[in-house]
């Protein structure tokens, strides 16, 4: 079997192919190209023919392709999504306008309400109907105007609009004015996108129901568009494999859920870099692991504790300040990477990002147009970025344009020498990335100093010491493909679907009849989950399903995870999934009160199905210290704290397993560079990973 992960960034597409060999063995093959922001495919299939040479591999022979994508994210931070209507209930129109009635910055006179200044769905495009759904039991107290919904569906037909919502008030209850009123839309509309916040997230709370709905509805017509466009592309170049997409869990999927449910897309290409990540820290036998990954314009932060995956509370999962309900990786992106541009705000603040240069125009010393100073410009002239090995001599950088560059915007205003304005790039961005690291680890309890810094993408090997300094973190990897880590973890990762169902029961004395509803529910999702996976081909074996149940105390005002037992539920066994809750809670808030009754408000089943890990070869045994063999010159190089010292290069292709480099050093791969600051010594591991830690 060949696989193939393609992870597109803003400013470079990793690509790694993956062929199993006739002895048992693996093949890997990893490369890196430049992203086209115009159009995603363009690089991509770009990257995977390139690829597909340097592994001697025919196109056609691809059985399957795993993308992991920002086309949903960047969507809608730059808000170019689709102009959507909106059907609700009469008297409901605003409630993705009023929102929670949370003010972002509490005693800011001037602060942004961005469901208010950028609404997803503009108040002239929000229609009310008659019809009423009542709790407890989604009974129809008023029946719903079907005229009214053909009209609203007329109005939006000539208005032109890409997309349309329906979402009814306690529709989570009861969907069937939304089946019946979204019949009525596609049949008006037949070329529109359209969905109902029953079929997108079947939850309750209306306004983060609707504005998720929203959310999938802004960004489905141009994603549906682009991966259509990308499998076109890639048939009419050759490549026939299957498609899956990276979801924001931290699960692939299929293209065609991800055309039904884009929403699940928004933390795509993030993803991939924490899985592998972990990946990696297993092979690295550390589960505790803090991963950063950074790119040429964001940095990603998360935290991989004793070996498992942190999932976001469903009252933090947002993008761009709007509630997006469906499970997301616990992680922080900033605007921090190699193409973070360095500036001189109004105040005479010096400044680093989050505004990026991206693949165009770039950094200053590609030499293609940018001219404004980025971290990339600063590593060239501290010389930590050699011309002549930089992305292994395929992309040609200019020392003196970026030069240029730092000196023009901050070094001659600011009066200070070009090598001192590299060095407070580099401060900069390093402490914008420490705080933001904090906050994902310090800030929810987890201590640092007993964890692993990995940095990734690109630039991570570049800054990773230095963080791990400023938040003391006990040692650092550098994976072995550093930029590439994203692109490997797609290849390691499962597929994953989540399904829903509200049913606010207390599970505290619960009655046999509530018992009755719990299992009848989690046998609906069960059977809906593996209907999905066989609809994949997946063997009924090789099928699992975990079942979840979002509990709190009784008038708490959100919830949290808590596993249920693999039988069915019963007096017998609930106090397992009681106390899992307890231990939950006790865990996010340092506390938990078990005299307390505790509810469950919504049962989630998650489908998984394993795929074939990606295994790396073991390394032949070195065991050498700094080796002449792969040493290639010496070159000065500027360290943090100023000092100028002759530098070694190390080529790391050619270490081997147990091999030791001290610093200062550089260690030099086609897709990342790994600086190693006096003090510290880097061991080579059997698959090529490198332990950092002070000699």
């Amino acid at each position: 079997m060949i696989r193939v992960g393609v992870d597109v960034g803003g400013t470079f597409t990793d690509i790694v192919l993956e062929r199993g060999l006739p002895d048992g063995g693996q093949q890997v093959a990893v490369h890196k190209v430049p992203s086209t922001p115009a159009d995603q495919s363009e690089g991509v299939v770009r990257g995977v023919l390139e690829v597909c040479r340097m592994a001697g591999v025919a196109p056609g022979e691809v059985d399957f392709l795993f993308h992991g994508t920002t086309v949903a994210t960047n969507m809608v931070i730059e808000r170019k999504g689709a102009e959507v209507g909106m059907i609700t209930t009469r008297g409901f129109r605003d409630i993705l306008h009023m929102a929670r009635h949370k003010r972002p910055h509490n005693f800011s006179l001037q602060f942004d309400v961005p469901w208010q200044s950028k609404p997803l769905v503009k108040r002239r495009n929000r229609i009310a109907v008659t019809e009423r759904i009542m709790p407890p039991d989604g009974s129809v107290a008023v029946p719903l105007a079907l005229d009214e919904v053909e009209r609203a569906a007329e109005l939006f037909a000539k208005r032109g609009l890409d997309a349309v919502i329906v979402g009814f008030l306690f529709s989570f209850l009861n969907d069937e004015h939304e089946r019946r009123a979204a019949e009525i839309v596609r049949r008006v509309l037949p070329d529109a996108y359209v969905c109902t916040s029953s079929e997108v997230v079947n939850v309750m709370r209306e306004y983060e129901r609707f504005s998720s709905c929203a959310m999938n509805a802004y960004i489905g017509p141009r994603t549906a568009a682009y991966l259509r466009h990308l499998v076109r592309r890639l048939a009419e170049a050759g490549v026939r494999a299957s498609v899956r997409m990276m979801q924001s869990n931290g699960g692939i999927s299929t293209v065609e859920n991800a055309v039904k449910r884009p929403i699940g897309l928004l933390l795509s290409g993030p993803a991939g870099g924490v899985i592998g990540g972990r990946w990696t820290g297993e092979a690295c036998r550390t589960q505790n692991v803090i991963t950063i990954d950074i790119g040429g314009t964001s940095a990603d932060i998360s935290v991989v504790q004793n070996g498992a995956l942190r999932v976001k509370n469903p009252r933090d999962t947002e993008v761009a300040q709007l509630p997006v309900l469906v499970p997301m990786l616990d992680i922080d992106a900033i605007g921090a990477g190699g193409g973070s541009i360095a500036y001189i705000d109004s105040g005479n603040a010096f400044r680093v990002g989050p505004r990026s240069a991206g693949a165009n125009p770039g950094p200053a010393c590609y030499g293609q147009g940018g001219t404004e100073p980025t971290v990339t410009d600063a590593q060239v002239v501290l010389g930590r970025l050699d011309a002549e090995q930089f992305l292994g001599g395929d992309l040609k950088i200019d020392r003196a344009l970026a030069e240029r560059a730092i000196a023009t915007h901050i070094a001659n205003k600011l009066a200070m020498s070009t090598v001192d304005a590299a060095l407070g790039i580099l401060r900069i961005v390093n402490n914008n990335m420490a705080l933001a690291i904090n906050a994902n680890s310090v800030a929810k309890g987890v201590d640092p100093r007993d964890f692993t810094l990995m940095g990734f993408g690109g630039a991570g090997p570049l800054h990773a010491v230095a963080l791990a300094e400023m938040i003391h973190a006990k040692d650092v990897i550098a994976p072995l493909h550093p930029g590439i880590t994203a692109a490997m973890g797609l290849l390691v990762t499962e597929l994953r679907y989540e399904y829903t169902r509200s049913v606010l029961t207390v599970l505290t004395g619960a009655s046999e009849a509530d018992y009755a509803l719990l299992n009848r529910e989690l046998a609906a999702l069960e059977a809906e989950a593996r209907t999905q996976l066989s609809a994949d081909g997946i063997p009924p074996e090789h099928q699992r399903f975990t079942r979840i149940a979002e509990c709190r105390y009784v008038g708490q005002g959100f919830e949290l995870r808590a596993e249920l037992p693999r039988e069915k539920l019963s007096a017998a066994n609930i106090a397992v999934a009681i106390d899992n809750f307890y231990a939950a809670h006790k865990q996010v808030y340092g506390h938990a009160f078990d005299d307390q009754k505790v509810e469950v408000i919504t049962l989630r089943g998650i489908a998984t199905a394993a795929v074939e890990p990606l295994r790396l070869p073991d390394l032949p045994h070195g065991g050498r210290t700094d080796p002449a063999e792969a040493r290639t010159y010496v070159r000065d190089t500027i360290f943090d704290d100023g000092s100028v010292m002759p530098t070694p290069r190390y080529l790391r292709a050619s270490l081997l397993d147990g091999d030791i480099v001290n610093g200062p050093a550089l260690i030099v791969q086609h897709n990342s560079t790994t600086l190693l600051p006096p003090g510290y010594r880097a061991h080579v591991l059997s698959h090529g990973d490198l332990h950092i830690s002070r000699r």
